[in-house]
């Protein structure tokens, strides 16, 4: 089948010559919105759980990690070459000279070839920056920031602790630096209509953004977002209904931006809604016959907003 979206596994290889794994580690790092420096409950929706693999604890050294890490995905899949994931929380919320000393250990692997850095957008300085564009000259160095909604109000009502204007400003302070930018994106806030959702696809278009997470709103168990949808329960994407928008988003986003996830999979124990009841293979299969049934593609209908 011909894929008709720019995937960051096709991406990798090609960059590569080979298929790329990511062994995600846990740094033990915290955020600002969970210590008390702009909040202490974190974003109404995080439980770092939906995510974390078994390898990736602070139990063990970041070195035992990435070696455990490594051994179960060469087992499995036959890899040689691999990213180190710093994933939980915020990976940049720390000392210049801590971060240096992290990152340079995940590097010093044989088998690694780069990093994948998810942190916030308020997490970063130039002095961090310069950090990472050091690293950049001889190594594949992918910075992730969580920007999750273009909008102001669905910023206030996670709790984010941040606003718009912040991620744009990361953005500014790391473009044309050899560092790799990423972004993530949730879509179904029930603060945001459907066209505001894709419109973050046109404004997403327009930014120095390399690769991009789009993650559906998922309501997990053990948070704040549990709670309002108890309280009072607000639609979270059907699945037909999501695979018809991931479709439209995807068609407005620019073909020059690598698409590392197209949807959230958290595990059904904490997952609250929606349950879709299907493998994230199944969902990966359908977006694309429907793709392929529309005959669409990404970018095919890219166009850039008056103003963002």
């Amino acid at each position: 089948m011909l894929r008709r979206y720019n995937s960051f596994g096709s991406y990798i290889k090609k960059q590569f010559g080979t298929r790329i794994y990511k062994v995600s580690v846990d740094a033990g790092f915290t955020c600002p919105n969970r210590d008390g420096t702009i909040g202490t409950s974190g974003c109404i929706y995080c439980n770092n759980d939906s995510f974390r693999p078994n390898s990736c604890t602070p139990a063990l050294t970041l070195k035992e990690q990435i070696q455990k890490g490594i051994a179960y995905i060469r087992n499995r899949y036959k890899a040689d070459k691999f990213l180190v994931y710093f994933q939980p929380y915020t990976n940049t919320y720390a000392r210049v000279d801590k971060l240096e000393l992290l990152y340079r250990e995940a590097l010093s692997e044989p088998s690694v070839a780069g990093l994948a850095i998810g942190t916030r957008p308020d997490a970063v300085d130039e002095e961090k920056i310069a950090l990472l564009a050091s690293l950049a000259e001889k190594n594949f160095i992918l910075i992730e920031y969580g920007m999750q909604s273009m909008y102001s109000k669905t910023l206030r009502f996670i709790g984010r602790g941040h606003d718009y204007s912040t991620f744009l400003e990361a953005l500014d302070m790391t473009k044309n630096r050899g560092i790799f930018i990423g972004a993530h994106v949730i879509v179904g806030f029930p603060t945001e209509t459907r066209e505001e959702m894709l419109s973050m696809a046109d404004g997403l278009s327009c930014l120095p953004v390399d690769f991009l997470k789009i993650h559906h709103l998922q309501v997990l168990k053990n948070t704040t977002l549990e709670i309002l949808h108890r309280e009072n329960p607000f639609h979270t994407f059907g699945y037909g209904e999501f695979l018809e928008f991931i479709i439209e988003f995807v068609e407005r986003l620019s073909s020059k931006i690598v698409l590392q996830r197209l949807f959230a999979t958290a595990p059904d124990d904490i997952l609250i809604a929606p349950r879709w009841d299907k493998s994230r293979q199944e969902i990966l299969r359908d977006i694309e016959k429907l793709l392929e049934k529309k005959d669409t593609y990404q970018g095919k209908k890219l166009k850039i907003p008056a103003s963002l």
